[in-house]
């Protein structure tokens, strides 16, 4: 057990961050975690739509479920089901071909299980990040980090200049904290300075992610000659992955709901074409059309939906995974994790098991202070 009188940072709330809160909270820490958007979760957000008759729709429109095969992941997911977080998905999944315009490769149910957060994929974040023992602040960005050697802590300072407080560790679990990126959207350095951290600088550097647009779609009647509520395109410059998301337990099911994801090389022509820069509405609504068009072009009976809205994700994939075998960067003298899914890999299981390492680092370290 860590003192109690130990206190973390964790600077980001989407699972990796949250996860690592959780149990670190549960180890007698006291952590604060900071996240610049308003509610938890990162790409396991979920988007709140309201129609022009009023009408409210949910959409998972980041990870639309995750699976599992290591066991100490296994058994976290097994608590959350026990407290109603999650829920299996057991619906059957498929690809679709469209050159011969066929399913092919039907995935059983049951055959690998497929897990969603209950009402909506935010549900695990957001009771992670309201645990005992962990603060959460929505809408606080951090704007840099200060290391005091003289007292080994640490020193946040919010994007509006606010100071946040002093701690004995951090955790960063949003790799916009460090990334060049974050410079080329803000204009502003990283709140993370590398040269703070010269042993992990290296791996740091350069982070490639890949963007990704998603459309959302809500249809009157459920789209009959869909056989499956999930399927993967084969053949396609513009999808890649389509999602019933009303099928999910424990989601409203008042209308059909359907979630599409672009290619990345679809993505990437777009980003070429308007930077890194928030999309204006006019861009999304071309790249809705063209979602839309491709999506119609599976010669698949697929009526006009009654909503239709894209959104982009701007560093949706890790294109590389810097500590797959540690799951987690870890700086001993400046008291320093980094977790996330580009360490181990783009997937929820893989920003899991990234920070649980990061917990148990600074776990075992702080119980020797």
């Amino acid at each position: 057990m860590a003192s109690p009188v130990s206190r973390v940072a964790v600077v980001g709330s989407g699972i990796s961050g949250a996860v690592c809160a959780s149990l670190l909270a549960r180890n007698g820490v006291s952590v604060t975690l900071f996240e610049s958007a308003r509610g938890p979760g990162g790409r396991m957000s979920y988007r709140k739509e309201i129609t022009e008759d009023g009408k409210e729709l949910v959409f998972d429109h980041g990870a639309p479920l995750f699976t599992v095969s290591n066991p100490d992941v296994l058994g976290i997911v097994r608590e959350w089901e026990a407290r109603g977080l999650v829920a299996e998905w057991k619906e059957n999944f498929a690809s679709f071909d469209c050159i011969s315009r066929k399913f092919i490769d039907f995935e059983k149910e049951g055959l690998s299980e497929k897990y969603v957060g209950v009402p909506v994929m935010n549900s695990i974040c957001r009771a992670l990040c309201h645990e005992p023992g962990v603060e959460s602040k929505f809408g606080v960005g951090v704007g840099s980090l200060e290391w005091f050697d003289e007292k080994n802590l640490w020193s946040l300072t919010g994007l509006d200049g606010q100071n946040l407080g002093n701690f004995e560790g951090v955790v960063a679990s949003d790799k916009n904290i460090f990334s060049k990126r974050f410079t080329d959207v803000t204009g502003r350095p990283p709140p993370l300075d590398l040269n703070l951290i010269p042993e992990l600088a290296a791996k740091l550097q350069e982070v490639p992610v890949c963007s990704c647009f998603v459309l959302m779609l809500a249809f009157t009647k459920p789209l009959s000659s869909i056989s499956v509520k999930g399927f993967s395109f084969k053949n396609s410059e513009i999808l890649s992955w389509a999602f019933c998301d009303s099928s999910k337990p424990g989601h409203p099911a008042t209308s059909e709901r359907w979630v599409l994801h672009s290619t990345m090389e679809y993505a990437r022509g777009v980003v070429a074409q308007i930077g890194l820069q928030k999309p204006s509405s006019s861009t999304l609504a071309k790249v809705a059309e063209e979602l839309f068009e491709e999506f119609q072009r599976t010669g698949l009976t697929i009526s006009q939906p009654f909503f239709k809205k894209a959104h982009r994700w701007g560093s949706a994939f890790p294109a590389a995974s810097i500590a797959r075998e540690e799951k987690c960067l870890w700086d001993r003298k400046k008291r320093v994790a980094i977790c996330g899914d580009f360490c181990v890999s783009p997937t929820v299981e893989g920003a899991i098991l990234s920070g649980m390492a990061a917990s148990s680092k600074l776990t075992e370290f702080l119980s020797c202070l």
